[in-house]
């Protein structure tokens, strides 16, 4: 007769049965502590197991050999537009790290939400879990969040292209920031992820974590970005401090014939309307040693003229990623 065992019954629970083999014995459920389940259901090789994501705590003093001061932050926003769309809640934890990207610790937590002057649209509401009434009467605290942002060396977002623009509307506490972003300046698929939506980059870490809430989601991102640095290769917050020193170049293809457009677009061009005060024209960003090459592609490829002379903007992580 086949017999089945339940690893997570209590002993209280378990039927009471009058003799028992050795190997009955080696797997009752009395026997198996948590470290034994997670060891059992991994052996079978048909079970992946995820840890609940515990934040780190806040130190009240900073070990010594971590003289820089990072910042991770995220918002939850009432929609996609930075200049008609409103922030509902910001996170952010802070950190200290060396300059070899070696994370120290946990310095400082604030978050906060924000009554908005409209309605949070339902489908924000789904995303978030934040309701109109939550936010009801809530501001976002200033005073507490610039002891946070002001000591900051590197503001951190998985976006930051969305996050920055949607700050430096919000408060000039976030003026003359260096960003960086989680999503376009890391390589992730090198690093075997599949994805880069944070909640995928969690579960590959062997992570869960309840997200789309701001500070829960920041202290995710921390974990993530301590992960994978086995061996000699380093961890991905060292490879997105890097990556953060180095400057990069935007390239305007203005006034390139419009007949070339789905070659630009091909070669990951991307359409500015004028209206963000940069040139009306198709523009990339790429990194600086890059420059000569693309200078080349466009000159022979797209405008077939040796003296093209298109518009450049060299940027560093204080430039990066605002509207």
């Amino acid at each position: 007769m086949t017999r089945q065992f339940d690893l997570f019954v209590s002993p209280e629970a378990a039927p009471v049965k009058a003799a028992s083999s050795p190997a009955t014995k080696r797997h009752s459920p009395a026997a198996l502590s948590e470290e034994d389940m997670v060891r059992h259901l991994q052996e079978t090789g048909r079970y992946r197991i995820l840890n609940k994501l515990e934040p780190r705590s806040v130190t009240a003093s900073a070990r010594p050999g971590f003289p820089l001061k990072g910042m991770i932050l995220d918002t939850e926003t009432t929609g996609l537009n930075h200049r008609k769309d409103e922030i509902i809640e910001i996170g952010a934890v802070a950190f200290t790290f060396d300059v070899a990207g070696n994370i120290g610790d946990v310095i400082g937590v604030y978050g906060g939400l924000q009554q908005p002057s409209v309605s949070i649209p339902p489908e924000v509401i789904r995303l978030t879990g934040i309701t109109d009434e939550m936010v009801a009467g809530q501001m976002i605290d200033l005073r507490q969040l610039r002891a946070v942002v002001e000591p900051a060396d590197l503001v951190i977002a998985h976006n930051a292209g969305f996050d920055r623009p949607f700050c430096e509307a919000f408060s000039p506490i976030f003026n003359g920031k260096a960003w960086a972003c989680s999503v376009s300046e890391i390589d992730w698929s090198a690093r075997g992820f599949e994805g880069t939506k944070l909640g995928y980059l969690i579960g590959q870490a062997g992570y869960f974590h309840e997200g789309h809430r701001a500070v829960d989601d920041c202290f995710a991102l921390l974990e993530v970005l301590v992960q994978g640095g086995a061996g000699t290769e380093p961890t991905p917050f060292a490879e997105l401090y890097e990556a953060s020193q180095r400057s990069r170049v935007r390239i305007f293809a203005e006034n390139s014939p419009f007949d070339m457009k789905d070659h630009l677009k091909a070669r990951g061009y991307r359409w500015s309307d004028g209206s963000d005060g940069r040139p009306k024209s198709w523009w990339i960003e790429i990194a600086e040693e890059g420059l000569d090459d693309e200078l080349h592609y466009l000159r022979s490829e797209i405008y077939r003229w040796d003296e093209a002379d298109p518009p450049i903007k060299r940027l560093t992580a204080f430039d990066r990623f605002k509207a």
